[in-house]
């Protein structure tokens, strides 16, 4: 039988899109120090919005107020998606294993999302 979860740091979702903060932390640590206010503010931002808004999202209480937290979580996921395409491109530190954990993350917000909103028997 599985656990329920008691706080958001048990949600599998939340783990894996704290540490895909993390690791925008240590990407964007490296960009050149003429982003600080640009690229890697707006990245920074929209990484830290992702386990913020599960986290928020958790403790709502009705089903359309919590599917709209996950539904903004995927949201910024997208855009630092976008941010590490545009990253790329611009010829600045890249990680691979980043965008691999991007894409578990954004797995797990739909698998949440669809959890919430499926009806229930």
């Amino acid at each position: 039988m599985l656990k329920s979860a008691t706080k958001f740091e048990d949600l599998v979702v939340w783990q894996k899109s704290h540490a895909f903060v993390l690791g925008v932390y240590r990407l964007t640590a490296n960009f050149p120090k003429e982003e600080i206010y640009g690229l890697v503010s707006q990245m920074r931002r929209a990484a830290v919005s992702v386990p913020a808004n599960v986290a928020e999202g958790f403790h709502r209480r009705g089903t359309p107020d919590k599917a709209r937290f996950f539904n903004m979580a995927q949201a910024s996921l997208e855009e630092c998606r976008y941010y590490l395409i545009l990253s790329a491109d611009l010829k600045y530190p890249r990680d691979e294993a980043l965008a691999g954990l991007a894409t578990e993350v954004g797995k797990l917000l739909a698998a949440y999302q669809r959890t919430l909103l499926a009806p229930s028997s």
